[in-house]
């Protein structure tokens, strides 16, 4: 019988599917996945694994989520890693001048980098305060320091991960004080072998970029070792810590 519980949201990316299928390995974790396309949780290896279908991520429908999760009630949720996140799409790619920069595609990376990774936090902070142990990682990106900006550019992303970083900061001085259970952190997985980076990985230094499984790996191993210690940290794959 196990008595905890991973949760995993925005599932369907590559780092969350190789995160599924180590934590799922394990003897003494129960798995949780949300994501839109759960084609890939039909697996026989994730038979025992409770799979939740969203339509979309608007408010309405993590609320829904949120709410399956809370009465699923296996066991204490001591693990939670919210992996959405997006760089390009078919219709733009990060800004490399002022001239690019569009407030449509701003407004479209601003929701998944940051208004959907708060709006979880919103809805599964009030059922998992006040209870065991729970650890919050927040897939951020090393572009986000507003101090370590040296190249400029990509506006849009960089500005996203930013206002996620803030928003962390801002809800750990509040669960410091009402929730002192929960620590969250924002990670920085590296130049990962996904979509994500597919277009900007010819630049990437020999032996830096990464698969999956091995930033998977390493983010289990940070998330273990961190204590809950009323802040929010800021860390790389290395569990090296990033400056705000």
């Amino acid at each position: 019988m196990t008595n905890q519980t991973t949760l995993i949201v925005g599932a369907n990316s590559e780092i969350a599917k190789a995160l599924a299928q180590q934590v799922s390995a394990q003897d003494n974790q129960h798995l949780i996945v949300v994501s839109r396309d759960v084609e890939f949780y039909q697996q026989q290896q994730f038979n025992n694994v409770d799979v939740i279908r969203v339509n979309n991520y608007q408010e309405e429908e993590i609320k829904r989520a949120a709410e399956q999760i809370e009465h699923l009630d296996m066991s204490n949720i001591d693990q939670v890693y919210i992996c959405h996140g997006v760089l390009h799409s078919n219709n733009f790619q990060p800004e490399k001048r002022l001239e690019d920069f569009s407030p449509e595609a701003f407004t479209q990376v601003l929701s998944a980098n940051t208004i959907t990774p708060m709006l979880w936090l919103k809805h599964l902070i009030p059922q998992l305060s006040n209870k065991g142990d729970c650890k919050i990682a927040i897939f951020s990106a090393r572009v986000g320091s507003i101090s370590d900006n040296r190249l400029g550019g990509w506006y849009s992303y960089r500005a996203s991960k930013s206002a996620m970083n803030m928003l962390i900061k801002s809800a750990a001085v509040e669960l410091a004080r009402r929730a002192k259970n929960i620590k969250l952190v924002s990670f920085h997985p590296g130049t990962t072998d996904t979509p994500l980076s597919k277009p900007f990985q010819k630049n990437v230094p020999k032996g830096k970029l990464f698969t999956c499984d091995f930033v998977a790996s390493q983010l289990l191993n940070i998330v273990k070792e961190m204590p809950i210690d009323g802040e929010a940290s800021f860390v790389d794959w290395q569990g090296k810590n990033i400056p705000w």
